[in-house]
């Protein structure tokens, strides 16, 4: 069985985690991103998605000595953990509130669910790179679920200000998306 670069790779990073946790950052940089998109494809609100990635990476290493190399992406035991953890919140969610009729979520992935949450990753790495106040509307506009009219009241700017903040950074999300690289990157424009 041929092992690709990138494999290897991947499990000299594990190996030397499990020898010395304090390598553990490598693995944790390098899939945060994927399970942070996996998770809150899933649940509800940012701060479960945010308690839930730590609750993950947090197993992860806790477990690493136990980890075995059998072939498959490292990430996808981090979606395992991560599927386990947010049917872990939903039950105790449901619990809590006695309503069990709530909608179970969805944890299965295949290679459709996996390429989705790789481009939400991607697009998360994004969005951290772009200038801070497109950043900032971009994440009260959609993660937030904030208007232009309460984000413009919350960074004491104008309405247009706002809209064009936003419209700047959505077209430079969709050039980085896409592979293209315009002037309208690095925010030198902004």
């Amino acid at each position: 069985m041929k092992v690709s670069n990138k494999e290897a790779d991947e499990r000299l990073l594990v190996e030397a985690a499990q020898k010395d946790p304090a390598r553990f950052t490598v693995l944790y940089e390098a899939n945060f991103e994927r399970v942070y998109a996996f998770v809150a494809r899933r649940v509800n609100h940012r701060a479960d998605a945010e308690d839930i990635t730590a609750e993950v990476f947090q197993h992860a290493l806790e477990n690493l000595p136990k980890f075995e190399w059998r072939g498959v992406p490292f990430v996808a035991w981090l979606y395992r953990i991560a599927a386990n953890q947010v049917m872990n919140r939903w039950d105790a969610n449901s619990r809590e509130s006695g309503n069990s009729s709530s909608t179970e979520p969805s944890v299965d992935f295949d290679e459709a669910e996996i390429e989705r949450t790789e481009r939400l990753s991607k697009l998360f790495r994004h969005v951290a790179d772009l200038p801070a106040d497109q950043r900032r509307v971009i994440e009260m506009r959609f993660a937030e679920e904030k208007s232009i009219r309460e984000i413009a009241a919350k960074l004491g700017k104008t309405t247009g200000a706002i809209k064009q903040l936003q419209f700047r950074a959505v077209q430079a999300l969709r050039e980085r998306m896409h592979g293209k690289v315009g002037k309208s990157l690095g925010g030198r424009n902004a």
